[in-house]
């Protein structure tokens, strides 16, 4: 366990020091690659109160966070409730597999920006179109990993529960749904990683506060150090995120692997 840390220590050590080399060369303007230090002073000024100003946009750097993991949590939550629940009956029930399958494909291949302003037409430019392009973004790789791992669990194990006295109403919650578990764990990993890389675009309206807003404000001014620092938190927050839902798995399915 040591030495895996220790490597991704010195992952992120090597990464750090190939972009310090980089911006030190200046082989290309700051305002394309910014240095390690701009972007620390930067953590810095939207991480407090200076001249007068607070933060980034009047909003601390940690107020940006919260706001889009609260949109990331909303939106992810409902869409792997959602997914779950679609993914089971396209699973179990033929006929509603053929008639969803090919509109659930369909979302998938979606581009978020595609969708974002039909749903702002909808919705209005509040936190509502936000929310449910996260939920859209996030619903389709949980039911089609809860799908294929339904269709996937052994009948054996549906024979077996009927034999013990288990209803056929009983069997989806307690025989094929836990059997389907660490696959659709890995459905809800990706679904909050595709959430994660969806945030910018849902706050690309009316998104400050809001670490997509943050970037995207960034942007119109070149503030490129302001940029990095926003997608290094995203990054850091996700990875934070990634490493709880898989020590979640280990928890919920400690057999993978060793059966």
């Amino acid at each position: 366990m040591f030495r895996g840390v220790g490597l991704r220590v010195a992952s992120v050590i090597l990464l750090g020091a190939i972009w310090w080399a980089v911006a030190a060369a200046h082989l290309w303007p700051e305002v394309f690659v910014p240095s390690p230090g701009s972007v620390w002073q930067q953590f810095l000024l939207t991480s407090s109160t200076h001249d007068g100003q607070r933060g980034y946009g009047g909003y601390l750097l940690s107020e940006h966070l919260l706001a889009s993991l609260r949109r990331i949590a909303l939106g992810s939550l409902y869409g792997i409730a959602g997914g779950v629940a679609l993914g089971l009956v396209v699973g179990l029930v033929p006929t509603v597999r053929a008639l969803l399958n090919p509109l659930i494909t369909f979302v998938r291949t979606l581009p978020p920006l595609a969708y974002f302003s039909l749903l702002i037409i909808w919705l209005g430019i509040d936190e509502p179109p936000k929310v449910a392009l996260l939920f859209v973004a996030a619903l389709p790789p949980v039911a089609v990993a809860t799908a294929d791992a339904v269709r996937g669990v052994h009948a054996d194990y549906l024979y077996a529960a009927r034999s013990l006295g288990a209803r056929r109403w009983q069997l989806p919650y307690r025989v094929v749904l836990p059997s389907a578990l660490p696959e659709v764990i890995t459905g809800v990993r990706v679904a909050v990683g595709v959430a994660y890389t969806t945030v910018v675009a849902a706050e690309t309206v009316n998104g400050v506060p809001g670490i997509g807003g943050m970037i995207r404000d960034a942007q119109r001014y070149n503030q490129t150090d302001v940029v990095v620092l926003g997608l290094l938190v995203i990054g850091a927050s996700g990875l934070l995120i990634d490493t709880l839902l898989q020590s979640t798995e280990r928890l919920l399915v400690p057999w993978r692997g060793k059966a």
